[in-house]
């Protein structure tokens, strides 16, 4: 089932309640999302996406995952 901008802009706030994120596609299945986290300070982009990808419980797991791609950007606040 695709999955719609706000409910996954939910999950990544759950992990990143403080942070500033921008969700955007209308396919739900091909979405991009752009998440400034203090959380992310000092710790390198793959890292940073991994902690995105946790957030989202699951719902990019393989074939059966109602997300197919997520267009990310990550970085700490300036």
């Amino acid at each position: 089932m695709p999955m719609q901008a706000n409910e996954i802009e939910t999950l990544i706030r759950e992990a990143f309640p403080d942070a500033q994120i921008a969700v955007s596609g209308d396919d739900g299945v091909h979405m991009a999302a752009q998440v400034v986290a203090e959380a992310f300070r000092g710790l390198n982009r793959v890292k940073q996406h991994q902690m995105v990808y946790a957030a989202l419980k699951g719902k990019m797991d393989g074939s059966s995952g109602d997300l197919h791609a997520l267009a990310l950007t990550t970085r700490a606040p300036d």
